[in-house]
């Protein structure tokens, strides 16, 4: 019997980040924790969690990519990763350093860049209403 391989594409918004065939295997990360795909596995979707995902090329062997949130969506042999970013490397320990240092320390920054749209959003109302019962 011959081995069956998946084929793993990982998007950016604006970039195909890497397009791998011959993947016998991925492990991703979500919020619950992490899991495994082979390539029989039933089809499923998932919610990434920044973090490392790692799959296995038969011709490069492990590899690993630190990836920021996304979505992970698996079709028949076809895997298919949408993340907002992502970063190549072989040392874990730096990937792991960078998911900190990058993904997590953005989303803190988002999380103020809200706070302060929702502030202009409430006072705008606040005036608009103002200027309605004038």
């Amino acid at each position: 019997m011959q081995p069956v391989f998946m084929n793993l594409k990982v998007l950016l918004p604006f970039r195909i980040f890497a397009e791998k065939t011959g993947v016998s295997r991925i492990i991703a990360e979500t919020q619950e924790g992490s899991f495994g795909l082979l390539p029989h596995r039933l089809d499923c979707v998932a919610a990434l969690a920044p973090g490392i995902l790692t799959y296995e090329d038969e011709a490069e062997g492990e590899i690993y990519v630190a990836v920021d949130e996304g979505v992970l969506v698996k079709t028949g042999l076809d895997v298919l990763v949408s993340v907002r970013n992502a970063i190549g490397g072989t040392d874990l320990d730096q990937l792991r350093a960078a998911v900190e240092r990058e993904f997590l320390n953005l989303d803190k920054r988002e999380q103020s860049v809200r706070s302060v749209l929702a502030k202009m959003e409430s006072s705008f109302i606040r005036r608009l209403a103002e200027f309605h019962h004038e």
